[in-house]
């Protein structure tokens, strides 16, 4: 059990996006409404980002604040921020497309700048650092279903999207 705990918290960013998939699916299967391809993409969706933006960024703020906070004002900072996306990720999951892309893209940025900020050796992310090169996964994820979305609500009828 504490092998499984350990390899759930190093691996957090694939955790969560499962954590996600399967409240997802469970949604899905308790739900009694049509199960078409714009209401399949807008769920998953949903639980994606209550997941991997919500709350993984509620542990990614936790994580920068609560050790040490009051000596390095730069941690408090970057928790703070982490958090303010991790309210972002709430609130977007049941927003509309631009919400949700917003949500998406500002995460993604942090994600990619602090890899590159490693990759050059600035910073003093290290290796207790917020964001692994797993982490990636996050971002690519939530665009491919960003884009499912899309396609599906581009491709509903004007009947059919008022009747949603």
């Amino acid at each position: 059990m504490t092998q499984a705990l350990h390899w759930a918290l190093e691996y957090r960013a694939l955790t969560l996006v499962l954590i996600g998939l399967v409240l997802a699916a469970l949604a899905l299967l308790t739900s009694d409404r049509a199960p078409h391809e714009l209401r399949l993409a807008q769920v998953v969706l949903r639980w994606f980002l209550l997941c991997s933006i919500g709350a993984g960024f509620v542990w990614v703020g936790a994580q920068q604040m609560l050790p040490l906070a009051a000596a390095n004002p730069l941690r408090f900072q970057l928790g703070l921020a982490a958090l303010g996306f991790a309210v972002l990720g709430f609130a977007s999951a049941w927003g509309g497309l631009g919400m949700r892309l917003a949500a998406l893209v500002g995460p993604s940025v942090w994600i990619v700048g602090g890899l590159l900020g490693k990759a050059a050796g600035l910073g003093g992310t290290g290796p207790d650092g917020p964001f692994g090169l797993r982490d990636v996964l996050v971002p690519l994820v939530g665009f491919a279903l960003l884009a499912w979305q899309f396609r599906a609500q581009r491709h509903r009828s004007v009947f059919a999207r008022s009747r949603l």
